[in-house]
């Protein structure tokens, strides 16, 4: 007996209960499928990004250029369209100089450094967990736990071949 062939096409149109309602080979065939379907569109995009760069680049270069910037958003033409060609800024602090910065403004000029910079405190939670409890009490309502977005994964058992047990609800 052969494998359920499930291709994302054939659910386009069913109801979340009916994919739900398929059986385990057929949702890891939809699962497999989806991820073949994934890469290969992240391989166009990839290479249609970087025909853009090829083809705009070097005019969106010219244009920052003669504005004057390095980075941000240029307009020109090409036949008759309208080329929004975006370089997004990426500042990247060190975080040790902004630390030294900032105690040099409190210590040798007496101003406050949160006029200048922010901070943002962070807790790792292997340390938190491993805090002795009067400390991990002190912190706790500070600590806020959200979930993500679930995800699964099927796999085959042991010893279990791909085509055996892919009726629905097959355990």
């Amino acid at each position: 007996m052969n494998p359920p062939v499930v291709i994302t096409e054939q659910i386009r149109d069913l109801t979340i209960p009916d994919i739900a309602a398929l059986s385990a080979p057929e949702l890891a065939c939809l699962i497999d499928d989806l991820a073949t379907q994934k890469a290969a569109l992240r391989r166009v995009e990839e290479a249609l990004d970087a025909a853009l760069d090829r083809r705009y680049g070097p005019r969106a270069q010219q244009c920052r250029a003669e504005a004057g910037k390095d980075a941000g958003t240029v307009r020109f033409n090409d036949n008759g369209f309208v080329v929004i060609a975006d370089l997004p800024k990426r500042v990247k602090w060190d975080q040790d100089k902004l630390r030294h910065a900032a105690e040099i403004i409190r210590q040798s000029w007496g101003d406050d450094p949160s006029d200048y910079v922010k901070t943002r405190l962070d807790v790792s939670e292997a340390a938190f967990a491993n805090w002795p409890r009067p400390v991990r009490e002190l912190f706790l309502p500070a600590r806020r736990v959200e979930t993500g977005k679930p995800s699964y994964r099927i796999e085959m058992r042991a010893g279990q071949s791909a085509t055996s047990g892919h009726g629905r609800g097959s355990p």
